[in-house]
């Protein structure tokens, strides 16, 4: 066994004598550093001895404290969760009140801030109101001259929502919707006055979520009962809110999303609203469509549509014996006039870099039986084409507007080549303030050349909502405006359109008369939009619009020139 020898005592003494020195540099170096929470201590009196007659030392200054310095924390407890019943409550919590008549509250019920009843049915309701004046200056009818009249329109709209489920990423489990509208109505002219009172429904549907078909919520949803439809992005097509069955969804992260619906439009009444009182007209209309979004290039979207027409409702054609050229034609109304038309679609609608774009062809093929201008069967075959363009420029927007709607050149023949449309009431070019597009249009003989606030010339009888004819004049439109965000709350519109008939044949066996020219006229307007709450909660709005009046204007109505004005006041909770 190895014993290892007793270390030297000199070893140990020199361990020692290392630790004491090392703990007395510790020490020295310990007074040397400042301690930081004693930085904006007074200092210390001194309490070194003095020689009599001396003046006591004094002492060093300690810095003053950096006033910028943040204080020190404080470790104060956090405040724990508090249970709530459920999370539409959290508003509750942060001190929101229960306030239903702001509708910007944050906590109200009407508006879909939480729940109504149960964990997730909600609803929303809203009310607005529609004042409208309208001073204008109209023809009577071809060769009649114009009109002064003073058009007065009060509307009462209500919505009412009730759906169930989380709508932030889904469409909702169920939704029920009710919209009536009562509007007063009432007409001056020098002849006297009337006026009407109507109740509509604007909607009344019933929505079920059928399912859901990928994690990205893709669904689809059936929807029955009177419900808006529009066919493209402006609505050149139809704009309306007919009834019927409608199953909607979306794929591919809402790529795409479709529509394949079954529709028959309302009879009109007096204020354009649906008349519910009216027997549904025998007008049935198939409707597919498909949206792609971000095609060709990002930011641009795309639809194509299919749409089938199968109308056998009443309507109106020309007596046998009237045909004759230089006579003036009468119309049998009630008769026979049937059509099956089918019109092929694509519409697109985006950007190109700072260019917008809005706008879609259609084609349409078909058969009238008989036509409307020739006691005939007629193969329809029209195309529409309309576009937009504008370009930003801060608070400035510069629009070009184009429209195409072919005319029936000879509508003697056996084919109507007139773009008829369905029911449509874009806002394009000015549409609604235009005084060409917005206005009535009477012929006559219980024709109208076109309807209050349709885009299309296509010889309706005046009956509101009675059929269209494809053998129309059709219409060439040429624009330019410009929307000025002048501040927040103001904005000025301004367009300007030159118009022509694309065929005026029609126009000539409809009033008996030769010689109309294609050239309607120049179409001015000048919108001015007020916002005093920087919301839409209150509209004013001031519309001016004329027209110099072309050759083809002046053939049917004569001299004069024709204007409208209104003053809008729209108010919404």
């Amino acid at each position: 066994m190895k014993v290892n020898p007793p270390r030297p005592a000199t070893h140990a003494a020199a361990r020692f004598a290392a630790a004491c020195l090392l703990t007395i540099v510790r020490t020295v170096a310990a007074a040397d550093v400042p301690d930081p929470s004693s930085a904006c201590a007074p200092a210390s009196q001194s309490d070194s001895r003095r020689r009599p007659g001396v003046p006591e030392a004094q002492p060093p200054q300690t810095p003053p404290c950096d006033p910028d310095r943040l204080p020190l924390p404080h470790a104060e407890q956090l405040p724990g969760p508090e249970p709530l019943t459920n999370r539409w409550r959290i508003v509750e919590s942060l001190g929101y009140e229960d306030n239903r008549a702001d509708p910007y509250a944050g906590n109200n019920p009407l508006k879909g801030d939480r729940p109504v009843f149960g964990t997730d049915w909600f609803t929303g309701l809203s009310a607005a109101s529609s004042s409208l004046l309208e001073p204008r200056q109209v023809p009577a009818g071809a060769g009649l001259g114009n009109s002064g009249q003073l058009f007065f329109s009060e509307t009462a709209n209500f919505d009412a929502i009730l759906y169930k489920g989380d709508t932030v990423f889904r469409p909702p489990d169920y939704q029920f919707r009710f919209s009536p509208a009562v509007n007063y109505n009432r007409t001056r002219t020098d002849a006297g006055s009337s006026g009407s009172t109507t109740f509509a429904v604007q909607a009344l549907f019933f929505e079920k979520h059928l399912r859901d078909v990928s994690p990205q919520y893709d669904f689809d949803s059936v929807r029955v009962g009177i419900q808006p439809v529009t066919t493209d992005f402006r609505g050149f097509l139809m704009l309306d809110q007919p009834v019927g069955v409608r199953l909607f969804g979306t794929r591919a992260n809402d790529v795409y999303q479709y529509n394949l619906g079954w529709f028959r439009p309302l009879a009109k009444n007096a204020a354009r609203l649906n008349d519910i009182g009216a027997t549904v007209p025998h007008d049935d209309i198939f409707m597919a469509n498909l949206y792609r979004q971000d095609l060709f290039v990002p930011g641009f979207n795309s639809e194509l549509a299919v749409i089938y027409e199968r109308n056998r409702a009443p309507g109106a054609h020309l007596v046998a014996g009237s045909e004759t050229a230089g006579a003036a034609p009468t119309f049998a109304s009630g008769a026979r006039h049937d059509y099956d038309i089918t019109y092929l679609g694509y519409s697109g609608d985006g950007h190109f870099g700072r260019l917008n774009f809005t706008g879609s062809l259609y084609y349409a093929l078909g058969r009238e039986s008989p036509g409307m201008l020739v006691q005939a069967d007629t193969s329809v075959r029209a195309f529409f084409a309309a576009g937009e363009f504008s370009v930003d420029f801060d608070w400035t927007r510069l629009r070009f507007s184009a429209l195409h709607a072919s005319g029936d050149a000879n509508p003697r023949d056996r084919r109507a080549t007139g773009f008829a449309g369905l029911n449509s009431s874009p806002i394009f070019a000015g549409t609604d303030s235009s005084f060409f597009l917005h206005q009535r249009l009477p012929l006559g003989g219980g024709l109208d050349l076109k309807q209050r606030d349709r885009l299309f010339d296509d010889l309706r009888p005046s009956a509101a909502g009675a059929q269209s004819s494809s053998e129309g004049p059709g219409l060439t439109l040429l624009g330019i405006g410009a929307d000025l965000d002048i501040t927040p709350t103001v904005r000025i519109s301004a367009d300007a359109n030159q118009l022509w008939f694309a065929a005026v044949a029609p126009l000539q066996v409809v009033t008996g008369r030769t010689g109309i020219a294609k050239d309607i006229g120049q179409d001015v307007s000048l919108n001015a939009f007020y916002r005093p709450f920087d919301t839409q909660n209150l509209i004013l709005r001031l519309t001016g619009a004329v027209l110099n009046p072309g050759r083809g204007y002046r053939s049917l109505y004569g001299s004069g020139t024709p204007y409208s004005a209104f003053f809008n006041i729209i108010v919404t909770y």
